[in-house]
């Protein structure tokens, strides 16, 4: 298994990224596998969505609608409504799998991988790519 970190700026508000490219270059002239890409963070997670049309902002209104910033959270340090943070990685996990074809991320055609992250009191995150061979 070959493995990579990768640093990703999320800034100090919600925040969807989409990380597909560097995936994309992980993978490139790999040939047939595997790839796993994990966060390693228990207030972010992986979403395969279509960005670029709205869909980003979408996801991140329903976010704050499932996960208000308010006071009900039990896990309270951090800024007001921070334990809905660490809530998120169970709607939207720190992993996900995409097939390999070729050194090519074999996804469908509007989606791309992103790094989801509610928590602006982390701006920088890591983020694991792991290339299985088949």
């Amino acid at each position: 298994m070959r493995s990579e970190v990768i640093t990703v700026q999320t800034g100090s508000r919600p925040a969807v990224r989409d990380i597909t490219a560097e995936a994309q270059n992980f993978v490139s002239g790999a040939g047939d596998g595997l790839l796993h890409v994990f966060v390693p963070h228990a207030t972010a997670g992986l979403a395969l969505i279509e960005t670029g049309s709205g869909s980003d902002e979408d996801l991140l209104t329903a976010l704050d609608e499932l996960l208000p910033t308010d006071d009900r959270w039990r896990h309270r340090h951090g800024s007001r409504g921070h334990g809905r943070d660490h809530v998120l990685p169970a709607l939207v996990p720190p992993y996900a799998s995409v097939p390999v074809l070729g050194g090519r991320l074999a996804l469908g055609t509007w989606q791309s991988i992103c790094l989801v992250d509610t928590n602006g009191d982390n701006p920088t995150r890591q983020v694991r790519f792991s290339f299985l061979p088949a």
